[in-house]
């Protein structure tokens, strides 16, 4: 094949068609958890939206309730992937291999929000969160019914695999993507590169700038006790009750049972089974959707 501009913008249409393709369908997990924030800077700088009272009733002027002063930020970090494709095997019409590569790039991409949003998570009993506690902690600073501090815990402690309840159906989520630079294929190819004199080698890469951080806690408990309709009676009555400045309730809806492949089975009985302890009414049954994230196991 001889390589001039024509052959190389061909293969450079080619590998981003696979590369396209395969960002675009690829299966992924993380906005189960994450909420997607677009940022126009090096950072993004959140204000405590938990702290926001509920509606009253307007009487007299307005009570303006200022957002908390303490905030938290999520810097964006930068990554990338390379490829490179030797001149003599352009030369030789050795290129259709670098078709799923590219295929394989797009796939990986699509995918890295997974691949920071769930260790993050996972690690949500040992990290920190905006309000200076473990983001799954057992002693939050949280609200009782007259409006009066109290703690109140995400966390059930334990030595079984983990396992987790999320409402998804709020606007807020428990963590967040945040995405400044989504990524793309680009190239190097031009025969005067210096890659290309020095090395022989075409490449073609991908580079994003993102990062992931943690959202609102209340909307996300987990539990390391054995996976059972007790304590998964108990984990949704503890998320149900947390509670808004003004003493009034969120109204969370634990509507994700998020587990690891290991705990699939014991997931499914406890939501999917119709009849449990030989015949008795499953009282559980669909009170949520059994999610199975491989990035838990």
């Amino acid at each position: 094949m001889d390589i001039n501009v024509n052959t190389l913008r061909g293969i450079y249409t080619g590998l981003s068609t696979a590369f396209n393709a395969r960002f675009s369908s690829a299966a992924t997990f993380y906005s189960t958890v994450a909420m997607t924030v677009p940022s126009t800077t090096a950072m993004n700088e959140y204000p405590r939206l938990d702290d926001m009272p509920g509606i009253r009733e307007w009487i007299g002027d307005r009570l303006v309730h200022d957002l908390s002063a303490s905030t938290y930020q999520i810097r964006n970090r930068e990554f990338e992937k390379t490829i490179g494709i030797k001149r003599s095997q352009i030369e030789d019409d050795q290129i259709g291999i670098f078709a799923p590569v590219a295929s394989q790039i797009g796939q990986d991409a699509a995918e890295f929000p997974d691949q920071l949003v769930w260790p993050l998570f996972k690690q949500g009993n040992a990290l920190k969160c905006y309000d200076g506690q473990y983001f799954f902690d057992t002693d939050h600073p949280g609200y009782d019914e007259a409006g009066a501090p109290t703690s109140v815990s995400n966390y059930t402690a334990g030595a079984a695999p983990a396992w987790y309840l999320v409402d998804d159906t709020q606007v807020m989520k428990p963590m967040v993507w945040q995405t400044r630079k989504p990524f793309k294929l680009v190239s190097m190819q031009n025969e005067t590169d210096a890659n290309v004199f020095y090395k022989g080698k075409f490449e073609w890469g991908v580079d994003g700038r993102c990062n992931a951080g943690f959202g609102l806690w209340q909307l996300a408990h987990m539990s390391k006790a054995v996976l059972n309709a007790e304590n998964y009676a108990a984990a949704r009555a503890a998320m149900m009750n947390i509670r808004k400045r003004d003493g009034t309730i969120i109204n969370i809806r634990p509507t994700k049972l998020l587990v690891p492949p290991s705990l699939e089975g014991a997931a499914r009985q406890i939501i999917n089974a119709e009849l449990v302890n030989g015949g008795d009414s499953n009282v559980w049954a669909k009170t949520a959707e059994v999610v199975v994230i491989p990035y838990l196991g």
